[in-house]
């Protein structure tokens, strides 16, 4: 008889691990890490970049990244001013700037075929309601 009840146990114990394996196995497990490409950047070496063109020009400066629904939708650029006065910010597009990593000079760049000109005259971006520092 003993024998019997502690069969009967086991065989309880194990169905209920095995429908406990066959419940989780079923369940969708979202992905929680990534890893980093080597060909990936980070936003702390976009912000404060300046940004030349191809006449060598600095004509902005990397502000701050607009993301939009989890991508990168656009670069905050700051266009004139002095020591943080009389800044005009336009938001370019990312395909606009070609971010590089030089492994000789251990440096970043940014380059935008544009002048400082016409980033002034593009439409302004302004650091209010939602977006106010």
């Amino acid at each position: 008889m003993r024998n019997a009840i502690i069969a009967i146990a086991s065989a309880m114990i194990l169905s209920t691990s095995a429908y406990a394996q066959t419940a989780t196995s079923t369940t969708a497990v979202k992905e929680v890490y990534v890893a980093a490409k080597p060909t990936d950047v980070l936003s702390s070496n976009l912000i404060g970049l300046n940004i030349h063109n191809g006449a060598k020009d600095k004509i902005g400066e990397i502000k701050d990244i607009v993301i939009s629904n989890g991508q990168l939708a656009g670069y905050i650029v700051s266009v004139g001013g002095f020591l943080g006065i009389g800044e005009h910010y336009v938001v370019v597009s990312p395909g606009a700037v070609k971010v590089n990593y030089s492994e000789n000079d251990k440096k970043w760049s940014a380059l935008m075929e544009t002048t400082k000109d016409a980033l002034k005259a593009a439409p302004q971006f302004k650091y209010e309601g939602r977006w106010a520092k």
